[in-house]
């Protein structure tokens, strides 16, 4: 290892500087402040724990993505959290055990042990929100307008959703008589839309031609509105599970377009995210320039039982990181005034009367080198006719 590659970090794991910071920070308490006023009540959950509860209802997606150690004072295998949701699950079900409908909103790092996509980050920030004990489509709708409104609220515009339902295909594939792996696989050929693949593997699965088309088309089906409609004619003669899940899409899609007027919507009924836990909606926001979702969620009803209460739940995730790379607002410029060290009580309390009001104030050490502007300072305390001023910095106005 030579001296320069010391220094290096791993790849995806970066390290944020004193504006970057800033902005992030600043993000982070809008964000906070957004969930707050809708009635979110914030929680704080642990960076690591043992694996068989940080795992519990998520699936072999999750496990990939976690790193593992050994608890040095059990000897128990444990993991870092790659997601924070399954956590805020547990607070909900196994610790408040709330009848009423709860809302919860969480923010804090997380670690993947590979990337999420192109350029993405592997110590995310995570941020979201989650919606419990309530099974009906307002709850879901709440969340999708909530993740708009938190995208707004960092600075994203022209933003764009794009919403799918599992229940469709994981009812079609139950009512073809798929085995678990074979709907595994479906699944997975279904999600890069590889047609030549999937039909090959129908075959082998000896469905009939009927059922071919079906799953061939499903992964067509994806676009305007119109989607749904042609979604219900060719799946008018499927199971009730499969119409109750088109009309509860199209109910969600109509209350999202008259609270969210002008957000563009696209239907994909083939693009499943978290489809191994997600149990109904799912959903993400996407901006032009930009190839990865900007945030995501879904209805996972099934997760918080094997914590003990089962309970509905709906909720959506970001990384503050990605948002403030997409945000469009120049970095936060720090402004402070710089004080001189001196032993002088009228500069020590209108120092301490200019930081109780919010304003940031550097003191002169002794014998420093460089200068006043390396320390973010535009302004400094001067002592004009025997009374301590905020001047502006000599040589910056």
């Amino acid at each position: 290892m030579t001296e320069r590659s010391r220094w290096l970090l791993p790849e995806g794991i970066e390290e944020l500087l004193p504006q970057q910071a800033e902005h992030l920070e600043r993000l982070r308490r809008q964000v906070l402040d957004l969930f707050h006023r809708w009635g979110y009540e914030l929680v704080l959950t642990p960076l690591t724990e043992y694996i068989e509860s940080l795992l519990i209802g998520r699936g072999d997606d999750l496990d990939l993505q976690t790193y593992k150690l050994i608890d040095q004072l059990s000897g128990r295998l444990m993991g870092v959290r790659a997601d924070i949701t399954p956590q805020v699950a547990r607070i909900d079900s196994h610790h408040l055990k709330r009848q009423a409908p709860t809302r919860l909103c969480y923010v804090g790092p997380v670690l993947h042990t590979r990337p999420a996509g192109l350029a993405a980050s592997r110590e995310p920030i995570q941020v979201g929100a989650e919606l419990y004990g309530h099974g009906g489509i307002e709850s879901d709708i709440e969340i999708i307008h909530l993740m708009v409104e938190t995208l707004r609220t960092t600075g994203v515009s022209n933003i764009h959703l794009d919403l799918g339902h599992v229940a469709i295909f994981r009812s079609l594939a139950q009512e073809a008589g798929l085995a678990d792996k074979q709907e595994a696989m479906l699944f997975d050929a279904m999600q890069r839309k590889a047609k030549p693949e999937m039909s090959a593997m129908l075959r082998e699965f000896k469905l009939n031609d009927a059922w071919r088309d079906i799953f061939l088309t499903l992964v067509d089906l994806n676009g305007s509105e119109e989607v749904l409609q042609e979604a219900g004619r060719l799946l008018r003669s499927r199971s009730g599970a499969v119409q109750d899940a088109l009309a509860r899409l199209g109910l969600i899609s109509a209350a999202v377009r008259r609270r969210l007027e002008g957000v563009p919507l696209h239907f994909d009924l083939a693009e499943l995210r978290g489809y191994r836990y997600k149990t109904g909606i799912v959903f993400a926001a996407f901006a032009p320039g930009h190839g990865q979702e900007l945030a995501r969620g879904g209805r996972y009803d099934e997760v918080s039982g094997a914590y003990g209460t089962a309970r509905p739940a709906t909720g959506f995730s970001a990384d503050l990181k990605t948002l403030i790379r997409l945000s469009g607002e120049s970095p936060y410029q720090v402004r402070a005034i710089l004080a001189p060290y001196l032993d002088d009580s009228a500069l020590d309390n209108l120092v301490g009367e200019l930081r109780s009001k919010g304003e940031r104030v550097v003191s002169a050490l002794p014998g420093q080198a460089g200068s006043a502007c390396e320390l973010g300072c535009d302004r400094e305390l001067k002592l004009v006719s025997g009374v301590w001023c905020v001047v502006p910095l000599s040589g910056t106005h």
